[in-house]
């Protein structure tokens, strides 16, 4: 068996990737709360960009932890289409998740489905990741931790999607959001603990892209737009300053008839 390193740069990984997963989380919850406040197209396009940051914050999680991620006795390599088959999977199946408990009438219903459906696709996302890996030898599973993992998944969408519909202050989102990146991080460290690697050293050259030539600029690129995401939402002007401006231009109006 090889030895499995997840931190080989140490805590700057785990820490930046926990930072992805909180980012990733609180811009998903806020702009939930936004799409519930909402009507029309403007829900749609609220519900749009929460999931492309939740489904952008936790493949970005997953991946930047990756990049401390070693096996003593070969090299690692991503297949990069199924690499970005995972950021897809994420991205769509949170969407579900999330236009579920933003168009379902039944709130219990709709934020069961939603938390159901949105752990799931965190789980694909995440072992279809890790499918990606090319190395020398065999990946195996414990099947008892994965299962725990996909669980700790299920639970984290659905508290984080319940937090989408009660929670509004933003002090209140960025405490749930720091739980829900702790809960991201907590399934995906599980599902590491539950993998165990046979080296078979081999000169052959693996197929693929190596973390820094093809992980790492995506994850900066990713990264990059959840900080410029979260700065549009955070100068949107909400429901209520709308409405509130539209109160204070009317007596003016009156005024200049």
């Amino acid at each position: 068996m090889g030895h499995l390193d997840h931190a080989a740069f140490g805590w700057l990984t785990p820490v930046l990737s926990y930072a992805m997963a909180c980012i990733g989380a609180a811009l998903g919850l806020r702009c939930t709360v936004r799409a519930l406040a909402a009507t029309g197209r403007t829900r749609r396009n609220w519900l749009l960009t929460a999931a492309s940051a939740l489904g952008t914050g936790i493949w970005t999680m997953h991946f930047v932890a990756m990049l401390g991620f070693g096996v003593t006795g070969t090299e690692i390599r991503y297949n990069v289409p199924l690499t970005i088959l995972s950021l897809v999977v994420a991205v769509v199946v949170v969407g579900a998740g999330v236009f579920a408990v933003g168009y379902g009438r039944d709130r219990g219903r709709a934020l069961a489905l939603g938390g159901l459906t949105t752990g799931l696709g965190v789980a694909s996302m995440h072992y279809l990741g890790m499918a990606a890996l090319r190395l020398h030898g065999q990946v195996h599973y414990d099947p008892v931790l994965v299962a725990l993992s996909v669980v700790i998944a299920v639970v984290a969408a659905t508290a984080a999607l319940w937090a989408g519909l009660n929670i509004k202050s933003p002090i209140a989102v960025a405490g749930a959001s720091l739980v829900m990146g702790g809960a991201v991080s907590s399934m995906h460290y599980t599902g590491m603990i539950a993998v165990s690697v046979t080296v078979t050293p081999s000169p052959v050259t693996l197929p693929g892209a190596t973390a820094m030539q093809f992980i790492f600029p995506l994850a900066v690129g990713l990264g990059s737009y959840l900080f410029l995401t979260s700065a549009f939402v955070a100068l949107s002007p909400t429901a209520d300053e709308r409405e509130a401006s539209a109160s204070a231009q009317q007596p003016l109006e009156s005024l200049s008839r």
